[in-house]
């Protein structure tokens, strides 16, 4: 009977993902642990999942922790989502990550994968995500981590160097994707067939198929028509340049090279917002047209549907189980898998789960002109590793320093200035891990 822990269960992830796992059969047992430090977000989260296991009759244990101590013994699989400071994506220190380098002129959309937002982002978080492993190391030193915190590929690789825990992450771009491309070639999703490899947010399709034949002339042939181009300018030039679709939304792509924030004229033509989140925001999700539809659904007002989602967490857990094979896209470290990119990096690549784990698939070469693209964000990626590891804010500033968005704007010390500032501005939330000085 599997125990499965779900850190950050108050998040849409929690009861999204718990739900996948009540959706099968080989799941539906056992215990689902849920975990968050908020109980305003915990009490409602456990509420629902409670809710739809006393609905559909499902032998499963639901369990509320404030602690993860009390959850982590004996776990077989540990999902992770959680957000270090504040909100994940407003409120404070997310704010700072984005206002401060706007000011100097670093116009970044989402800010959660590299750039200045995703370097700090990562200084704060990665502690947290390496203790959770060190836990698991101590109360369930065999379970599965299936992470899905952003940055993803910097905090797996900080906790696969930093621990010997089993580790993926878990993203849901390969599989948006695919769906938005069938959307544009007019194909049914049952029929497209596609090999996506690189790294997290910059996986290329390396082969897009319908029913077997290359749809790559299709999908070039749609994109001349101004009314698809427009639904995805910065993927479709990237596209057209560089000889394969990405996995990461327009919005999200344009952070991770240097072609389309420069200025304004650039961001409008390809229809990219300059962003700033609320400092502080009125209420949470909970409060919100989120929080409803789960209360509605906890007082009887619409059953809940144990329909699986696209997400990966459940289908790679019973396979686990089961021994019946499941094919995803995983966060992995590369050990090989893609040949020109480092050994020792974290690459997105193909996977399956079985009885016996889970195993990735080899590559072989990137296409050189796309390897480039992924190992200008590599650089980025290691070095705030090193920063994390050896506690050295002097390496979270060089890595500012190579990320392509901000060159693309800044002289060296427009980037000195603007570090100092934000490590003055998040000082509460890195000085229990960092030196001040750099």
């Amino acid at each position: 009977m599997p125990k499965t822990v779900i850190i950050g269960a108050g998040s849409k992830f929690g009861t999204r993902l718990s739900i996948d796992i009540l959706s099968h059969d080989a799941l539906c047992e056992g215990e689902l642990a849920l975990v968050d430090i908020n109980p305003d977000h915990l009490d409602p989260a456990s509420e629902y999942v409670q809710t739809a296991v006393d609905q559909h009759d499902v032998p499963v244990d639901v369990t509320a922790h404030l602690d993860r101590e009390d959850a982590l013994d004996g776990a077989d699989y540990v999902i992770v989502s959680i957000s270090v400071g504040g909100p994940a994506y407003n409120g404070e220190p997310y704010y700072h990550e984005v206002a401060i380098p706007r000011a100097y002129g670093v116009d970044q959309q989402v800010a959660d994968t590299v750039g200045p937002g995703g370097v700090f982002r990562t200084l704060r978080t990665a502690p947290e995500m390496v203790d959770i492993a060190k836990d698991m190391e101590a109360y369930c030193p065999d379970a599965q981590l299936l992470n899905y915190t952003n940055p993803m590929a910097m905090l797996c690789w900080t906790m696969a160097t930093e621990t010997d825990v089993d580790i993926v992450g878990l993203c849901h771009s390969v599989q948006g994707t695919a769906k938005s491309l069938a959307g544009y070639i007019d194909a049914n999703p049952a029929a497209i067939e596609h090999w996506v490899a690189g790294i997290n947010h910059l996986a290329w399709f390396l082969t897009f198929r319908r029913n077997g034949e290359d749809a790559y002339p299709d999908l070039r042939e749609a994109m001349t028509d101004p009314a698809i181009f427009e639904q995805d300018p910065v993927r479709f030039e990237i596209f057209l340049q560089f000889d394969s679709f990405v996995t990461e939304s327009s919005r999200h792509m344009s952070e991770y090279v240097p072609y389309f924030r420069d200025d304004e004229a650039t961001m409008a033509e390809y229809d990219l917002e300059s962003r700033l989140p609320e400092r502080d925001p009125e209420g949470t999700r909970w409060d919100g047209e989120y929080g409803e539809r789960i209360r509605a659904r906890i007082r009887g007002d619409e059953p809940i549907d144990l329909s699986s989602s696209h997400e990966y967490a459940a289908g790679i857990m019973n396979a686990m189980e089961t021994g019946e094979p499941f094919h995803f896209n995983g966060n992995v470290m590369n050990d090989g898998s893609i040949e020109n990119l480092p050994d020792d990096c974290c690459v997105e690549v193909p996977c399956w789960a079985d009885e016996t784990g889970i195993h990735q698939a080899t590559v072989g070469r990137l296409p050189s002109q796309l390897a480039s693209l992924c190992q200008s964000n590599v650089d980025v990626q290691r070095l705030t590793v090193e920063a994390v590891r050896e506690r050295n804010l002097r390496a979270a500033y060089h890595a500012i320093l190579r990320d392509p968005l901000t060159g693309a704007v800044q002289s060296p010390r427009e980037t000195e200035d603007m570090f100092e500032e934000m490590v003055t501005a998040l000082e509460p939330w890195l000085a229990d891990h960092y030196p001040a000085a750099y």
